[in-house]
């Protein structure tokens, strides 16, 4: 029944859990000796891509990241999650720090071509640079049709139905595969890797290939200027009336 392939996106970024701090030559943050982890938006991408081959609908995963050699941790977690083989495409730290959307989008679609996939799963956004582009760039290289921040996935038949939310409630769309897909935040919670699923893991294939076997440049044309830490918050003040705070609102000018 089941015949077709996805591929997953997967990012290594830092984790969650750490407090970002600012280079003090102000190009970028810091990244040496901070812990690493997959995109939350990404794990929730590969869990719906497990879920739908746990329903015999999809019969391959390929897990795909790139960046560094410390990638290929991400793309481990992504297999004992339960993706079928990883592909890492390997691009050298200092280059890896100007990857953007555009570039890892033409990276995807020259995977997706060369895999001949059905179905490209991506979180909706990183949580490192927030772009919210990669997504839909792939798309538009393919010329696929695209289904983004989904909340519930459903494939039928050829076709595949996205529930998404919008400002005014729920949009649902039926696209008409091959096509790519981005996870929200509500698609599932993804599971945790089991200790026997991780020691899998380890014996499943990664293959490593670079941009150029691909024939992808991979230079950007944004340069990033500056860093800076947002402003620090200043301390509030407590009143004890409304007539206080109306007084106080009006002396800083709010009213």
């Amino acid at each position: 029944m089941a015949e077709l392939r996805a591929l997953v996106a997967v990012k290594r970024v830092i984790d969650f859990a750490v407090k970002i701090r600012v280079k003090p030559d102000k190009t970028g943050v810091v990244t040496d000796g901070v812990k690493h982890s997959m995109n939350p938006f990404c794990e929730i991408a590969v869990e719906e891509a497990v879920r739908l081959k746990e329903k015999k609908l999809v019969k391959e995963i390929i897990a795909v990241s790139c960046g560094p050699a410390q990638c290929q941790e991400t793309i481990r977690t992504a297999l004992a999650m339960g993706a079928d083989r990883g592909i890492h495409v390997e691009v050298p730290a200092a280059e890896a720090n100007h990857l953007g959307p555009l570039q890892v989008a033409r990276v995807l679609a020259k995977l997706a071509e060369k895999e001949k996939v059905d179905l490209v799963l991506l979180g909706k956004q990183a949580i490192d640079d927030d772009c919210n582009q990669t997504g839909q760039m792939t798309a538009g290289f393919l010329d696929w049709p695209q289904g983004t921040f989904a909340s519930q996935v459903t494939l039928e038949g050829d076709k595949i139905k996205v529930e998404r939310e919008v400002d005014g409630g729920l949009e649902t769309l039926r696209l008409k595969l091959p096509a790519v897909v981005t996870a929200d935040l509500r698609l599932n919670e993804p599971r945790y890797a089991t200790l026997p699923n991780i020691m899998k893991a380890k014996k499943k294939k990664i293959e490593v290939i670079k941009a150029g076997d691909l024939g992808v440049d991979l230079t950007s044309k944004l340069s990033v200027i500056s860093v800076e830490d947002p402003p620090q918050r200043t301390a509030g003040v407590k009143v004890e009336t409304t007539e206080d705070l109306v007084a106080k609102l009006k002396e800083i000018g709010r009213i």
